[in-house]
């Protein structure tokens, strides 16, 4: 049965690809409106509940124009020029919080028989996703988009000699509290990453855009020590065991376009969107 989250989040998809499929003829919140079967109304008070603002402002967030000035000001303040560009100290919460360790060769050998992981399910913004954890720290979080069982399989395909408990644990709420508006109260967030050193560096890297921020591949591979590997880093972002935290969803074209997204195009645009209004609101 749908929640009243993947209720809001699934109205939210559908209105913002009909604004990117229709952005030329400008549509109204009316016609918007109907193409989610809401009356205007109900419509705008779902989505101001779901992002914080308007349609209207949201979806400035979403132009190449707003992209590639936040990528310039992003790599500004990844050089250290300051914090006078806008983003403020609060977004850069995922670097202070998210920590990570990679796996040893010994915990994932022969299919990560000794590892124990915990999983659960649960409710984002962006539809429900699977959080999975060792006693470490969170190892896998996927969005839910063809069901439990599927996702739970793609889980266990990397790691198929481990000991599962569908139970939620300390290390999985600490994760989710990521979803929350309210920062001020989360806790460290520890991830436990199979992967190789170069792909654990490029995630780290990735943890120092902020959030309502954006990085080039280009850039990205720059910042993580590896200049002109950006097809090599590109290939990391793609295998990025765990979605939103680290957040690959800030890697876009040096042009501003939004691009691709593991988890699909209009998710990416969801979260950029939603994220950049989080920090809009924090700015005041």
């Amino acid at each position: 049965m749908e929640t009243q989250q993947e209720y809001d989040y699934n109205r939210v998809a559908s209105a913002i690809s009909y604004f990117k499929e229709n952005y030329k003829s400008q549509p109204k919140l009316e016609d918007v409106a109907e193409h989610v079967h809401l009356s205007p109304f109900h419509f705008q008070r779902m989505f101001q509940n779901w992002a914080g603002v308007t349609p209207k402002q949201f979806l400035q967030y979403l132009t190449a124009e707003y992209a590639k000035d936040m990528l310039k000001t992003t790599r500004m303040s990844l050089f250290d020029a300051a914090f006078e560009t806008g983003l403020s100290s609060v977004s850069r919460l995922h670097d202070l919080f998210i920590k990570v360790e990679g796996m040893s060769p010994g915990e994932f050998k022969n299919g990560g028989e000794s590892l124990h992981i915990n999983y659960s399910f649960a409710d984002s913004p962006f539809g429900e996703i699977l959080v999975a954890s060792t006693t470490k720290g969170v190892c896998h979080m996927a969005f839910i988009d063809n069901g439990r069982q599927e996702a739970f399989e793609v889980l266990k395909s990397n790691f198929p000699n481990a000991k599962y408990n569908q139970v939620v644990d300390r290390n999985q709420q600490n994760a989710l509290f990521v979803f929350t508006r309210d920062w001020s109260k989360l806790d460290e967030i520890k991830l436990h990453l199979k992967g190789t050193d170069f792909q654990i560096k490029v995630w780290e890297t990735l943890l120092k855009v902020p959030a309502g921020g954006f990085t080039s591949y280009g850039d990205l591979a720059a910042n993580a020590g590896y200049e002109g590997a950006s097809r090599a880093v590109g290939t990391a972002v793609g295998s990025n065991p765990v979605a939103f935290l680290i957040p690959c969803h800030r890697v876009i074209k040096s042009t501003g376009e939004i691009g691709q997204y593991h988890w699909g195009a209009v998710r990416k645009n969801a979260i950029i969107g939603w994220e950049a209004s989080r920090q809009a609101i924090i700015r005041g």
